[in-house]
Order: C-alpha cells, then sequence, then structure tokens
C-alpha cells in the first residue's frame, strides 16, 4: 500500500506555483522547529482578490504538497474566502494524507495567513477573520514538547 496517494503525489513531483513574485502584496512565512519544515507564500492582490501566489517550501513531499494545492485553491479568491480556507480542506483537496503528515497542511494553512496578515498591515486593511491574530503565535500542536523558558 502507497503512503501517498497520487493527487499527493502529483503536487509533490510537480508542484503548481513554485517561486517568488516580484513585488508581492504580502508575505507569509511559517516553519516547524521540530520537524524543520519552513514555507513562504506570497500572494499578489488586486481588487481584493488574489491574482496570484508561490510559494517555497523547505521539507518533505507532503509540506510541498500541502504548499502546492494550497496556493492552487487561493488563486481567484477574494481575501475573505481565501481567509476561510483550513488545513483540513487542503487535506480534503489532497485527497488525504497520513496522519502522521497532517501538520503539514497546517503550516500552509498558517502561511496563508500571515501572508494576507502581512499584507493587511502594508494596507491598512482590516478583516474580521484576522481580528486578534497574530502571525508569531504559535499553535503548532506537535510543538508542545518545546519547554517554555521561564
Amino acid at each position: 500500500m502507497a503512503l501517498y496517494n497520487d493527487t499527493v503525489m502529483e503536487h509533490f513531483m510537480n508542484p503548481q506555483n513554485v517561486g517568488e513574485l516580484e513585488n508581492p502584496d504580502g508575505t507569509g512565512t511559517y516553519g516547524s522547529p521540530v520537524c524543520g519544515d519552513m514555507m513562504q507564500i506570497q500572494i499578489k492582490v488586486e481588487d481584493e482578490k488574489i491574482v496570484d501566489a508561490k510559494f517555497k517550501t523547505f521539507g518533505c513531499g507532503s509540506a510541498i504538497a500541502s504548499s502546492s494545492m494550497a496556493t492552487s485553491m487561493i488563486i481567484g479568491k477574494t481575501i475573505e474566502e481565501a481567509l476561510e480556507l483550513t488545513n483540513k480542506e487542503i487535506i480534503k483537496e489532497l485527497g488525504g494524507l497520513p496522519a502522521v503528515k497532517v501538520h503539514c497542511s497546517v503550516l500552509a494553512d498558517k502561511a496563508i495567513k500571515n501572508a494576507i496578515y502581512d499584507y493587511a498591515m502594508k494596507n491598512g486593511k482590516v478583516y474580521a477573520a484576522l481580528e486578534g491574530y497574530d502571525p508569531n503565535e504559535d499553535e503548532d500542536e506537535h510543538d508542545h514538547d518545546v519547554p517554555e523558558e521561564e
């Protein structure tokens, strides 16, 4: 039995939207110090719509596939729609991920939100979905073994 389905393999072997945008409207990075995966997503926005998105990911196949799928999913969406995207939807579009790799889709979800947050800060925009949002807050559940500094 294969660990990854055809959709995940396709997005890993032939990822969409790889690279960097020239003059992006928002850049979001998010990483996990525990597994070492690091993701950067950049967005281009016109009339509140994401017209382009690119990613650079340092990580495993699932992280790359999640980035590829996530950027494909937000292009053409409004900022509000992109903010509603969840890691569960990314996994669903990928046709599933092994349980140990679910956190990779969380990285994509957070990197998108961080890119939109960056765009909002640069342009004085306010989005209800970002109210109280802290791009540096670490909600990554697989980081719980890291002891907090006193």
